[in-house]
């Protein structure tokens, strides 16, 4: 019986170190897979709105299509088809206004 006991505490006692290291391991690879690349992203959305001038062409995250009309610390006041609308900086989508105003495209239209 006793012989019995110690097997299962030395199975038991090795298992808690692999388990360990399984969840940092899985940690690492969602860290660099997933957190890191969005991290990234957001400072170069961040980036792109600080750096917005006066007649650039943007769209915002609800969809709207516009030139930059007057800009303020906290908001852009953007030109469309429709007049004026006033939108805070953190709606300027910098991967939508690529998609739609890069350099190829600007000259087009």
């Amino acid at each position: 019986m006793k012989q019995f006991n110690y097997i299962l505490l030395q199975a038991d006692g090795g298992g808690g170190w692999s388990t360990l290291m399984l969840f940092g391991g899985m940690f690492i690879i969602m860290y660099f897979l997933m957190i890191r690349p969005n991290l990234r992203k957001q400072k170069q959305e961040k980036k792109y709105q600080e750096e917005l001038k006066r007649g650039d062409w943007v769209v915002t995250t609800a969809g709207i299509h516009g030139k930059v009309f007057d800009i303020t610390n906290d908001t852009v006041v953007i030109e469309t088809g429709a007049g004026k609308i006033k939108f805070e900086r953190a709606a300027i989508s910098k991967e939508l206004s690529a998609a739609r105003y890069s350099a190829g495209a600007e000259k087009k239209e």
